[in-house]
């Protein structure tokens, strides 16, 4: 067996491979930090690009500061200087080793301010003040914001500006305070506790722009950070350049990047809340739209079945039917009457040329006794056709629905508006409505007696 052969179950990987592995696994398991240390074999590159190792007593590390960082350094770098550079490691592939990506280098004048601030950071953590389980959520719709920072400072102007530009529709009460120098800290403490005395905000930002350490150093503070951790209403912190971080960062609920990023965080807030509820009353309005058109036309269903069903709607009916007999019975009569008054005359014509005085009062007096016979039934015929009118109309009065409901009963309807004729059409919980003669009654259906249980 072959030695290759013993290890058929490891993976078998190319040299990019494998580096690309080892790149991915550094840069992801070793966070951002501060490494103090001394310069040495120091190269500027004609592109701009700084090249070194940071050594100390026990180890070096190679290190690269690219054109755009080292561009703005305020101070020469040299060998042998001692300095603390902020990074993150990476690693180069083609050459298969790591390296220090410097992002800002300062120089070892500041490192009391950096162990002071480490310091404060380790204690202040091990209070709880940066944990994430006490953070307040960023408000859903934040109108009302109280920033605290310098009035004439660049960060509060570019603040304003981008809510101006993103239509921000609330109030800003701005709390003027130094954000550098002696006194500053107190001063920004005392803005964030009286901004939560006063209460009624939705955001407190504390803001100002980029700087060193020492610039930025009222907002590394404990008593800052405090103020920041202890406050009712949550706290925005918009302090400095991306790579900048200050105990305020850690204390606050949520940390934007630059001050123009905390202004970019509660307008597109607002934005995004005020487009979900013109969404929202769009779509409200095209409900209630479409609503009203199914319940007009069920009401339109309903109005064309209730006439139909209607006890007017039968008498008036049972009205056209009497007066059409009326007016055939009219007929009738008068035709039997004329065809009497002729056939009388007839025969008065022919007793006149008979000179039969007696026949003709026998003839006058059957005449007067079929005029008074016609006009009986003439009476009778009417009164029984008036008295089977008002017998029907009774009836039809008796079995329309509003006479139903006067007499104590309900109709019944489940919540879509169909009539429920039996038990088995409902269920247990179910919503109906009981119609009344002066009203409507909603119910709910607490339990379901069958035929054979009542």
């Amino acid at each position: 067996m072959a030695l290759e052969d013993l290890f058929d179950d490891v993976p078998k990987v190319t040299v990019t491979q494998y580096t690309a592995a080892i790149k991915k696994t550094l840069e992801k398991r070793i966070p951002p930090a501060w490494v103090m240390g001394e310069i040495s074999n120091l190269r500027a590159q004609s592109s701009g690009h700084l090249y070194f190792s940071l050594k100390d007593a026990g180890a070096q590390v190679p290190a690269v500061m690219f054109r755009g960082q080292a561009s703005r350094l305020r101070f020469k770098p040299r060998d042998g200087m001692q300095v603390l550079a902020f990074g993150e490691i990476s690693v180069y592939e083609p050459h298969g080793r790591y390296q220090l990506i410097v992002r800002e280098l300062e120089e070892s004048g500041e490192g009391r301010l950096y162990r002071e601030f480490e310091r404060l950071k380790r204690k202040l953590a091990g209070e709880g003040l940066f944990e994430q389980e006490s953070k307040k959520p960023f408000p859903v719709l934040p109108l009302k914001v109280a920033i605290v920072t310098s009035p004439t400072g660049a960060a509060l102007q570019d603040f304003v500006r981008i809510l101006k530009r993103r239509s921000w529709g609330g109030t800003l009460h701005v709390y003027p305070v130094k954000v550098q120098g002696a006194g500053s800290a107190e001063e920004i403490e005392a803005a964030i506790r009286y901004a939560n005395e006063l209460g009624g905000y939705d955001l407190i930002v504390i803001s100002r722009g980029g700087g060193s350490i020492e610039d930025l150093w009222s907002f590394n503070e404990e008593r800052v950070a405090r103020a920041v951790f202890e406050s009712v209403i949550p706290v925005v912190s918009g302090v400095g350049h991306e790579i900048d971080f200050t105990l305020g960062d850690f204390a606050a609920d949520v940390r934007a990047e630059t001050p123009s990023g905390a202004a970019e965080m509660i307008s597109t807030a607002y934005i995004e809340t005020v487009d979900r509820l013109e969404l929202a009353r769009s779509e409200l309005e095209d409900l209630a739209a479409e609503r009203l058109e199914q319940l007009r036309n069920d009401l339109d269903r309903k109005r064309l079945g209730l006439k139909s069903a209607s006890p007017v709607g039968a008498l008036e009916r049972s009205f056209l039917r009497i007066d059409e007999l009326g007016t055939r019975f009219e007929g009738a009569y008068r035709s039997a009457v004329f065809s009497k008054r002729d056939r009388f005359r007839s025969l008065e014509r022919r007793v006149l040329a008979h000179d039969v005085s007696q026949a003709l009062g026998q003839w006058r007096e059957r005449l007067d006794r079929l005029e008074r016979r016609l006009d009986r039934s003439l009476v009778e015929k009417a009164g029984a056709l008036r008295a089977r009118l008002d017998v029907l109309g009774a009836t039809l009065g008796a079995l329309s629905p509003r006479a139903t409901l006067e007499r104590g009963y309900a109709i019944l309807e489940n919540e879509a508006g169909q009539p429920i004729t039996g038990v088995a059409a409902v269920e247990q919980g179910a919503g109906v409505r009981a119609a009344l003669s002066d009203g409507a009654l909603d119910l709910r259906v607490e339990k379901v007696r069958r035929q054979e249980e009542v």
